[in-house]
């Protein structure tokens, strides 16, 4: 479910881009440029100069010979020698992404657009990448990896097993979605060798979708996906040398249903790789150093939590990708919350650890590791737990500086170069905005001005931030929008978003935060108090206690913890009308809507559940299993913290929403959670949207629809205004 930010992303507007804007940075070897989309092709950006530009690749050239079309491309690489690129075009969605596509390259020198992989199916070929020396490229096809020689385009088949369900070189649904694994092979530093997982799905049963408005006859559509307590995919790494044309299976200890492998990079001599395992409770990980050679492994670091350990995927925007080696690659840098924080240790090769971040507050997330000058710099917000700052410290260890001046409160961000010197800054807060700053470091000094920036409308509402304890002795934090024209002698209806689960915090201080991207209209024109509590176990950045409460008690604890704010502001704020109290949320917040109704039907009078849970034995294996357990060990923690156990108590007004092509959660939730309602003869709406996914975007006018139906649904069941 950690696809969630995605979903509040789309709920809230919190940023739009394109597949274009959306591809990773990729500066120039000196740190100074980067290169980019623009209307006129790709182009060189000087950080420091924006307006001297340099081209590199024409929109005109984006044509091939013998075409009138250019290339639609989605994203590009640079070769390692900065004098082609590999352009990936064509694309279509696997699973949730564009991951599969065309290849071409564009040589500089020459202008000459070629394809790779010619005489393989269209749109096939998946992660190319150069190797290191840029005179090959590897990429997967049909759950096979491929090498390609530049210098004649011939290529060969390095695995042969491929199917569907023996996955080499990427990963299944659960391991993408959970994980964050898309690209699942490695180039050795030199470029002699291929590290590679496979995955064996063979046992792995199929979830049918069915589709029945697209022909005649209907049609399943099947995604391979287990469900908690089913054994996930079997998972092992292969070296392929490039030389004697052989591969060999890594030797790692360990059951290879019951453990994962989230992670794998090649240590820095190219004769071993280095990988994490996670056993099937995630609640023990190993670093494990694997030779190449002779595929003999062992494993130099060990930790284990009572509730479950997070991998690096989690506070590095989904991406699990590399490892932060230091001191020539004889040591690496790790994260923790083993006494109680997030923090930052180095790790040598025989698993000597030693503490960097000392300081008693989280790291949120590392944000450039400055090797030469032995800097690390990272976010941190020790005082508020809505905000992020700019933080420096020693690799040498110490206390923790921070950077961000004090005239940039709320959320910031910081995409550093590669020099350490210099980083493209964006401030947000529900005040104002700016972004496309360039500023120097360590210094924060403005090199560059924002290119973009705004203030909050002073003719509109906009989220006020506020602390509530409840009767069991926890401190929230929160937001609320209040009415336009407020009266604090009125009653007003109010309206809770929640999310409440480890995938997403809802209050944080951005610039869109308070905003109902769901909501026709404006809410506090309309009268309403639009509020959202953070219970415990979300990520904010608050102690590994705070986040890990919630172990084996989701849809328990995170629940209550609503309901008691809930009960806990009513008592504070007299203005509320406790008669017209509405909750929503989408995905695990639709879980979430389901449970309060259920669990609280005195404190919540209406609800609408999108895409919801409603049975956690019904999710997959590599969530759920995380933050519950096993259901062979514990099921009775399952089912109580299902909103199916609950569905008998509603008494109030409840709007449920799912689309029936939801890979993620899917429409089964829906369906036996209307039967438990018919059941017990409860009176509900429903509204159904045929083959939408997880984000009920797809097709014409459903996005207007679904804003529509909330806003009606809303306003017809808990009305807005001061009475």
């Amino acid at each position: 479910m950690i696809d969630i930010k995605r979903l509040i992303n789309i709920a809230l507007c919190i940023l739009s881009l394109s597949p274009l804007a959306a591809q990773k940075i990729q500066w120039t070897p000196d740190g100074n440029a980067y290169y980019a989309f623009t209307k006129n092709g790709i182009e060189i950006v000087n950080v420091l100069n924006p307006g001297k530009n340099q081209t590199f690749l024409n929109t005109s050239e984006l044509i091939p010979s013998g075409s009138s079309a250019a290339l639609e491309v989605q994203s590009f690489d640079v070769s390692p020698d900065g004098k082609s690129l590999l352009l990936f075009a064509n694309t279509r969605k696997v699973w949730r992404d564009n991951t599969r596509g065309d290849y071409w390259i564009f040589d500089k020198n020459n202008k000459k657009l070629t394809q790779l992989g010619k005489g393989l199916p269209e749109s096939s070929l998946m992660f190319a990448k150069f190797s290191p020396d840029g005179k090959k490229v590897a990429y997967v096809s049909k759950h096979n990896i491929y090498i390609e020689d530049l210098t004649n385009n011939q290529y060969s088949k390095i695995t042969n097993d491929g199917t569907d369900r023996m996955i080499n070189g990427t990963f299944d649904w659960a391991y993408e979605e959970e994980f964050g694994t898309q690209d699942g092979f490695r180039w050795s530093p030199d470029g002699s060798k291929i590290a590679y997982w496979k995955l064996d799905a063979r046992s792995t049963k199929n979830f049918l979708m069915i589709n029945n408005t697209d022909s005649l006859y209907s049609f399943t559509i099947p995604v391979e996906y287990p469900k908690v307590g089913e054994n996930p995919s079997g998972c092992s790494i292969w070296f392929y040398d490039l030389a004697s044309k052989s591969s060999k299976k890594a030797n790692i200890a360990g059951d290879e249903v019951q453990n994962y492998i989230p992670r794998m990079e090649w240590v820095q001599d190219s004769k071993s790789v280095i990988l994490q395992q996670l056993n099937r409770k995630q609640n023990q990980s190993k670093v494990i150093v694997a030779d190449a050679n002779s595929g003999n492994s062992k494993t130099i670091y060990t930790e284990t939590d009572p509730a479950w350990i997070d991998i690096k995927s989690r506070w590095n925007d989904n991406d699990p990708s590399g490892w932060d080696w230091i001191n020539n690659g004889k040591e690496f840098l790790w994260l923790s919350e083993k006494d109680g924080w997030r923090h930052i240790y180095k790790i040598d090769l025989n698993g000597k650890e030693t503490l960097i971040t000392k300081d008693a507050f989280d790291v949120i997330k590392p944000e450039f590791f400055d090797v030469p000058n032995k800097l690390i710099y990272f976010l941190a917000s020790p005082k508020n737990a809505t905000q992020e700052y700019l933080y420096k410290v020693s690799m040498n260890g110490g206390k923790a500086e921070r950077i961000t001046p004090e005239t940039y409160p709320g959320t910031n961000k910081y995409t550093i170069s590669p020099n350490g010197k210099l980083a493209m800054f964006n401030n947000s807060s529900v005040n104002a905005r700016s972004a496309g700053m360039v500023i120097s470091l360590p210094d924060h000094k403005e090199l560059v001005a924002a290119k973009n920036s705004s203030k909050a409308d002073p003719s509109k509402a906009k989220a006020e931030f506020f602390q509530i304890t409840t009767e069991d002795g926890v401190t929230m934090d929160g937001w609320v929008v209040k009415p336009k024209n407020f009266d604090p002698n009125k009653k007003y209806p109010i309206v809770f978003t929640v999310y409440g689960e480890p995938g997403a915090q809802t209050v944080t201080d951005s610039f869109y935060t308070g905003w109902n991207g769901l909501y026709v209209g404006d809410m506090a024109q309309d009268g309403y108090l639009y509020v959202s509590l953070e219970n415990r176990g979300t990520p904010a950045p608050r102690g590994r206690e705070w986040r890990k409460s919630v172990y084996r008690k989701i849809g328990q604890l995170n629940i209550r913890d609503q309901a008691m704010g809930a009960k806990a502001l009513f008592a504070k704020w007299p203005y509320i009308d406790t008669s017209r109290v509405a909750v929503w949320g989408w995905s695990g917040g639709g879980s979430s809507t389901l449970n309060l109704l259920g669990q609280y039907p005195d404190i919540y009078q209406t609800g609408i559940a999108i895409a919801p849970v409603a049975n956690q034995l019904f999710y997959d294996n590599i969530y759920q299993e995380r933050y519950m357990g096993l259901p062979q060990e514990n099921r009775e923690d399952f089912v109580n913290g299902s909103p199916l156990a609950y569905a008998k108590n509603l008494k109030g007004n409840l709007l449920l929403v799912h689309g029936t092509g939801d890979d993620n959660v899917h429409y089964q939730n829906t369906e036996v959670y209307v039967n438990e309602l018919v059941k017990y003869n409860k009176q509900f709406q429903l509204m159904s949207y045929p083959n939408r996914t997880h984000s009920i975007s797809e097709g014409e006018g459903t996005s207007l629809h679904l804003a529509t139906l909330f806003t009606k649904y809303l306003k017809e069941h808990c009305p807005p205004g001061g009475r």
